[in-house]
Formats: C-alpha cells, structure tokens, sequence
C-alpha cells in the first residue's frame, strides 16, 4: 500500500500594499462624488421682494442673524440658538473685533415682527451698519 505524505501548506499571506491601493483608489472616487454643498440649519419661508439683488462673489460672507416662525435666534454659520440680550451683547463684541463688520437677518415671513426690531435694535446698539435681508425673487418659489 502506497500513501500519499500530504505537504504542509504555508499560511496564506495578504498583501497589504494591493489592499492599500484599493482603498486610495475607493476614497478617491468618494471624494470627487460627494458634494460638499452646506446645508441650511433652518428652514425658512423667505419673504417675496420685486427688489431682490443677488449678492456678489466678491462680497465678505457676512455674519446671519435667522429668525425662525416661532422667533428663535441663531446666530452665526453653526445656528446657534440666543437671547435677545446674548444677540445683544455677542453683536458688540463682533463689532469690537471687526468694525466693518457685514451682518445679514435671515428671517421666516411668518416670524414676529417684535423679534425683528430686537435684533435691528442690538444692531444699532453695537455700531453695525445696516444689514442686508435674505429674501427671494417675486414669482419664485
């Protein structure tokens, strides 16, 4: 009788540089896929203006002020929440740091008028010229 003497097989190796090249070549293809396009925090029904302008590329990103249908403050790109008096007294030191200082209101067309002239009064408190309203075309929905 004749056996057959079976040879040890070594453990199987994983090449890790293929499987480094993979995954550059995944996490390239999702990087040029995904859109980084930023999100509102909010969710406002902008009011309706004839006048409406668009804003230039060549302008400073100004600092926005929303004002939601409930009257809730948010201040800022990461929307955080506010008092009239935190609004108040964050408006004057951003105006200390940066005298020309650009400030934009956003605010829902059912928000309350009281909150409005709250912020345009920390406005004026803090030496700020005059924001610019966010508002959309007449006829566009």
């Amino acid at each position: 009788m004749h056996f057959f003497i079976r040879k040890r097989r070594g453990t199987p190796t994983v090449i890790i540089v293929a499987l480094i090249d993979i995954l550059i070549v995944m996490l390239i293809f999702l990087m040029v896929t995904t859109t980084f396009k930023q999100q509102p925090a909010l969710r406002l029904a902008l009011p309706e203006s004839s006048q409406a302008r668009r804003s230039g590329a060549s302008e400073s990103v100004p600092l926005i002020v929303s004002i939601d249908a409930e009257g809730n403050l948010r201040l800022g790109p990461n929307a955080l929440p506010l008092t009239a008096d935190q609004l108040r007294a964050e408006l004057t030191a951003r105006a200390e740091k940066d005298p020309d200082l650009n400030l934009a209101i956003n605010a829902d067309k059912a928000a309350p008028i009281g909150q409005l002239v709250k912020v345009m009064d920390a406005v004026k408190e803090a030496n700020i010229k005059p924001p610019s309203m966010f508002t959309r075309e007449a006829g566009n929905p």
